[in-house]
């Protein structure tokens, strides 16, 4: 179900950070549980004071209120997060479109036992292109490398 009511405006440092973190927590719990709440804790220190700063991030607004966001790096899509209660309306949709329209392909990693993230990467027309059995941080969590072009 599309949301029209979404709009799509730049990261602002001063007035996003806290409600960006917590978005990206909320929804992490929710999609990564294997990873663990303490790991999440320590890796949101992380979001806050350099995934966040040096990304272009793109926030979705939902009636004025951040609901979700994209990060990236280069064509690279570092995160994308959207709050649990606002997922399935189409928010993530968007900012993927948005993402690709400004940058013309795209690549990411996901976490392969986050299975709602691949069937949504999946239905979008992502391929994957390699796996491997460690995440970034040299825990054993298997990612998938997938890649759209526009």
């Amino acid at each position: 179900m599309e949301n029209e009511n979404v709009t799509i405006r730049p990261y602002e440092a001063a007035t996003d950070l806290e409600k960006l973190s917590k978005i990206w927590f909320d929804a992490s719990l929710k999609a990564h549980p294997f990873i663990g709440e303490p790991r999440l804790v320590e890796q949101r220190r992380l979001i806050e004071e350099e995934y966040l700063p040096k990304a272009e991030t793109s926030v979705a607004c939902l009636n004025g209120e951040a609901v979700g966001f994209i990060s990236l790096l280069g064509s690279f899509v570092g995160g994308i997060f959207v709050a649990p209660d606002r997922q399935g309306l189409g928010i993530g949709r968007r900012l993927i479109s948005h993402a690709l329209e400004r940058k013309g392909e795209l690549s990411l990693e996901v976490y392969t036992a986050n299975e709602q993230a691949v069937r949504f990467y999946a239905t979008l027309g992502f391929q994957e292109m390699s796996r491997r059995d460690v995440d970034d941080f040299g825990l054993p969590f298997p990612n998938a490398a997938l890649f759209l072009k526009g």
